[in-house]
C-alpha cells in the first residue's frame, strides 16, 4: 500500500511567495483566499518534500500520515 503524507503549513510564517506551489510535482498546493499556501490535494502528495525544502520561511512540514487501519 502506498504511503500517505501530510503537508502542514504554518500560516503565520507563510508569506504567499508560491515557490512551494510552483515546485510541487503533483500540484498538491495552492494559495487560499488569504494568499497563503494550502494543501488542497493532500491525497496526491508523494512525500518528496520539495515544498518543505524550497520554503524560505520554513513554514512547511511534510510528514508521513498516521495509518489508522
Amino acid at each position: 500500500m502506498a504511503k500517505a503524507f501530510e503537508v502542514i503549513i504554518n500560516k503565520p510564517w507563510c508569506k504567499g511567495c508560491s515557490l512551494c506551489i510552483d515546485i510541487c510535482p503533483k500540484k498538491v498546493l495552492a494559495l487560499d483566499e488569504r494568499q497563503k499556501a494550502e494543501p488542497f490535494e493532500m491525497a496526491k502528495c508523494i512525500g518528496c518534500r520539495q515544498c518543505e525544502n524550497i520554503c524560505p520561511d520554513l513554514a512547511i512540514t511534510v510528514k508521513e500520515a498516521e495509518n489508522n487501519g
